[in-house]
């Protein structure tokens, strides 16, 4: 779906509703106020509802804000509020469910009319954060890397490399928007933001004040409920993300491959040394220029490839990568097994690791030999040596081994047979991490490495469990939803279930 398939059905929904309130009100609303008032209400319970199936994605944007705010203003003349972003980083999921919440029940006030006046400045408001949002992910395509958002004077032609957040998560995973079309479509909101300060004493208002007060509070309650539901106690309800239960991930990802491989060069945008001017040169008449003239290679710097669009749309699938502490990779294996696999995975993990001198004594033998009248004799004498080494001394989060230990390892060792496997892979863990913490665990399984956002697309859950076979995601599980032995291997082991799956 686009935005424009959507903003198309809004408008239909909003117009329908309208025609419909105005048939059996009577009330003299005006048409195009009841309009506005249902299309921009209905949009935003859309747009919110599309993240509150998976709160935590929104919050993993949020931080990616954070970080970039943060950026810009330890390099600018807002270095005083650098230290807050971090701050705000460490509860974004807290942000993420209010402000998930705020847009549906706001536009669950502006269809039926609850505290219009309140309601209208509420939108505005909104809007405007919105705008600054969207407008800033755009504009940093203008912004070289090495620059600061407010050095104007450094600003280039558009560059979509450059830009600090590639998509405002402004639908979630349902709708990726292009930066520059979410900035035009909150421009295009602000005008019923506007609509709404002038005119907020003619908006509809449905049912009596008491039952529209209960509607909002009895709708803020339950979404709340809702939020908590799809990060606390379970994987998101709705999955929109590319590694949903069902998707076959070897053949998407050969697709994925195959699409960008055919992907030509269609020009080249280069920029003048001296004069700065910029300009797009076709590929042809590029490779003849820098194979001909020296004076024009000397002259002009290459920026950046202009490509065809590939014929299937890059995801997060062509990440897929797990990888040994050694460096070679076992995704491929992972998804041509035909069996069987279960891979549990950890976005991240809570423990603190102290660095301390350890003394390790290696014993060293050294032979001599000795000729005498009686012959030649051998004496060998060992020495001991002793060298300081660092290491880290781990504790771990006692929460996170009990969840290994109570849930994870009896459940996944009980299944462990020749036609079932069990691999692990853990974000920002080192091998003597994994070490320690199979110890600790009592975890006997090969572990890998992979991308953090590789591992937050895959999971909400952390610890969460995934089970593969042949290519395809066969289901996945958060930690408290597990089943038990008997459960996995009557609904979930079994071809004839999988059918179903």
């Amino acid at each position: 779906m686009t935005i424009v398939t959507l903003f198309l059905i809004v408008a239909a929904f909003a117009a329908l509703l309208t025609w419909f309130l105005s048939k059996r009100a009577g009330d003299g609303v005006a048409f195009a106020d009841n309009f506005v008032q249902n299309f921009s209400g209905t949009l935003f319970v859309v747009s919110g509802f599309v993240k509150a199936v998976d709160p935590l994605g929104t919050a993993y944007k949020m931080e990616q804000y954070f970080t970039a705010f943060e950026d810009t203003c330890r390099g600018s003349f807002l270095k005083f509020m650098a230290p807050v972003f971090p701050v705000f980083s460490d509860y974004s999921i807290a942000f993420s469910v209010f402000m998930i919440v705020l847009e549906i029940v706001l536009g669950i006030m502006l269809i039926i009319g609850y505290r219009r006046r309140l309601s209208a400045w509420l939108f505005f408001s909104i809007m405007i954060f919105f705008t600054i949002l969207t407008g800033f992910t755009f504009l940093t395509g203008y912004v070289p890397n090495d620059a600061n958002f407010f050095e104007f004077s450094r600003w280039t032609a558009f560059n979509s490399n450059q830009m600090r957040v590639t998509d405002c998560g402004c639908f979630g995973d349902f709708i990726k928007l292009a930066p520059q079309t979410s900035f035009t479509k909150d421009l295009i909101l602000m005008i019923p933001a506007i609509w709404f300060l002038l005119r907020w004493r003619q908006l509809r208002q449905l049912f009596s004040p008491v039952l529209r007060s209960s509607v909002t509070a009895i709708s803020t309650a339950g979404l709340l409920l809702f939020c908590f539901s799809n990060f606390v106690w379970n994987e998101p309800v709705i999955d929109f993300r590319p590694f949903k239960s069902g998707a076959n991930i070897r053949q998407q990802l050969e697709a994925e491959r195959k699409a960008q491989a055919e992907v030509e060069i269609l020009a080249y945008k280069i920029r003048n040394r001296q004069t700065g001017m910029e300009m797009e040169l076709p590929y042809a008449a590029y490779l003849d220029s820098f194979k001909s003239n020296a004076q024009f290679k000397a002259s002009w710097e290459t920026l950046d490839q202009i490509k065809s669009t590939p014929s299937i749309a890059r995801t997060k699938i062509s990440d897929f990568d797990l990888v040994t502490f050694d460096g070679e990779s076992y995704a491929e294996q992972l998804l041509a097994d035909p069996n069987y696999s279960f891979l549990m995975v950890s976005t991240k993990l809570n423990y603190t690791a102290i660095s301390e001198d350890i003394i390790v004594r290696d014993s060293t033998q050294i032979v001599d030999t000795i000729t005498s009248q009686a012959g030649i004799a051998v004496v060998s004498r060992d020495t001991i040596l002793e060298r300081k080494i660092k290491r880290n001394k781990y504790t771990w989060d006692p929460e996170y081994l009990e969840i290994l230990k109570s849930k994870f390892i009896p459940l996944l060792d009980s299944l462990r047979s020749e036609s079932v496997s069990v691999h692990a892979v853990f974000g920002g863990l080192t091998e003597e991490g994994v070490i320690d913490l199979s110890k600790q665990s009592g975890m006997s399984y090969p572990v890998y490495e992979a991308d953090d956002l590789l591992l937050k697309t895959i999971m909400r859950s952390n610890p969460g469990l995934v089970l593969f076979k042949d290519g395809k995601i066969i289901h996945k599980w958060h930690y408290r939803q597990l089943p038990d032995r008997s459960e996995m291997r009557q609904k979930y082991l079994n071809e004839e279930a999988n059918k179903i799956y």
